[in-house]
């Protein structure tokens, strides 16, 4: 063969391997690069329908607050005493409570107290409308006390939107009793099933408890609520805005068709009012309020414009507050966990509080808090309802709250009995100042 002719017939043969060796490589290209794509959409389809469902729900839960909200001067004027009508020696109460509250050094009722104890005591549906910090628990705790030492049948229930405010409540009411023979569970998240079992089989006379845990031992037939006599919802608004409402509902359907009811809440929205209107017998309505805020709170912003320059802002408030006590709200537990550990990392005496804590750890960091062995407390909102420390001078907003609504619960925990509190709050600003 002419080595010219070989050469082309390689050549040919060359190329036209090429060819099919470009079809298979394309072919098999194209079938990846499809997989690919079609893996990709349906993961982008499902990450950006997620994050779109994300953003719809957290805009229509969030509102959109003008910052000029979170600014307002101390009005301080002087505060006209309120002269009560009673004194606890005067209310028809049991022997044991007259005995502890006066061991106390108690003598006048707050206004909550003075004008709600006597509808109480005369077995009236009573709804309290009144300021956090106000004295609510006493409120209900001598006439619900009263019955059920007076009337070995009855049973009192009574629910709190948080572990927290709920174990506060039951150690309010320990004091009232103290010497007397009522036995108590306590039903909330986070603690033991097993002790809280132990307790119901004792037949306690006074249940405290968060609507969720009350409701998972009425599934469990742990607890049987026909007996119930009493019942006490403290907070009715929070517990409506963090979703207990089927909860409540289930758990008030339960208790006996005979009973008194109290209600206490800081606001009296229509959804307050419907549920209340369903389970209330011509109720008496007390209302003490005195505003959305405290008028004696200083409420200000801190504009910031980056991440560094905020932590950097929050550091310079702290070090001139070292001897305050102070609550921070930040939005995520993740958050909570970050800033706490900075700030420790810092040489502040901080701690963190959140959903995601045991309830033992909470209980320590509350404890903590309250004995002054740190003198931060950095908590989610949910966290926070229900402390109940009455000499935090500083309430300081690192993420912005939710509602106007969580705005006012969050300050009003401090400027606590006519002191003269601060509500900082961190907006973000394209010039920092």
């Amino acid at each position: 063969m002419n080595p010219s002719n070989c050469i082309a017939s390689m050549f040919i043969r060359g190329q036209e391997n090429n060819i099919i060796y470009n079809k298979i490589h394309n072919k098999m290209a194209y079938t990846k690069k499809r997989r690919s794509n079609q893996g990709g959409r349906k993961f982008n389809a499902k990450r950006t329908t997620g994050g779109r469902r994300r953003t719809r729900r957290n805009k229509s839960n969030k509102e959109t607050i003008h910052p000029s909200k979170f600014i307002k001067k101390a009005t301080i004027t002087e505060q006209i005493e309120y002269k009560a009508e009673n004194t606890f020696g005067d209310f028809d109460i049991a022997l044991l409570l007259k005995k502890n509250i006066a061991s106390k050094g108690f003598d006048a009722p707050s206004p909550i107290q003075d004008k709600a104890i006597p509808q109480g005591l005369k077995g009236n549906d009573v709804i309290g409308i009144a300021n956090t910090g106000t004295g609510k628990t006493i409120a209900f705790a001598l006439p619900v006390l009263t019955r059920l030492i007076n009337n070995r049948e009855s049973h009192v229930i009574i629910m709190a939107p948080t572990r927290e405010l709920a174990q506060q409540i039951l150690e309010e009411l320990k004091f009232l009793v103290k010497g007397g023979n009522l036995y108590h569970a306590l039903l909330i998240g986070g603690s033991s099933m097993h002790l809280q079992l132990k307790d119901l089989k004792r037949k306690p006379r006074i249940i405290v408890g968060t609507p969720g845990r009350i409701q998972d031992h009425i599934k469990r037939k742990s607890l049987d609520m026909r007996g119930f006599d009493t019942v006490v919802l403290d907070e009715v608004d929070r517990m409506l805005d963090m979703g207990f409402v089927k909860d409540m509902r289930s758990i008030l359907g339960k208790l006996a068709r005979k009973r008194q009811s109290f209600f206490f809440s800081a606001t009296m929205e229509p959804k307050v009012r419907e549920l209340i209107n369903e389970f209330s017998n011509n109720p008496v309505m007390i209302s003490v309020k005195t505003g959305d805020t405290s008028d004696n709170i200083e409420q200000n912003v801190v504009k910031y414009k980056s991440r560094d320059q905020k932590i950097e802002k929050l550091h310079e408030i702290l070090n001139e507050n070292r001897k305050n006590k102070i609550l921070i709200f930040d939005a995520t537990k993740r958050g909570v966990d970050r800033l706490s550990k900075d700030l420790v990392k810092r040489g502040f005496r901080a701690d963190a509080i959140h959903g995601n804590k045991s309830q033992r750890q909470r209980e320590k960091a509350l404890a903590r808090f309250k004995a002054n062995q740190t003198n931060i407390l950095v908590a989610t909102d949910v966290a926070a309802r229900g402390i109940d420390v009455p000499d935090i001078t500083h309430v300081i907003n690192y993420s912005s709250p939710q509602s106007y609504d969580d705005y006012v619960h969050r300050i009003g925990r401090a400027g606590r009995a006519g002191r003269v509190g601060y509500a900082l709050t961190f907006v973000e600003s394209r010039y920092g100042k």
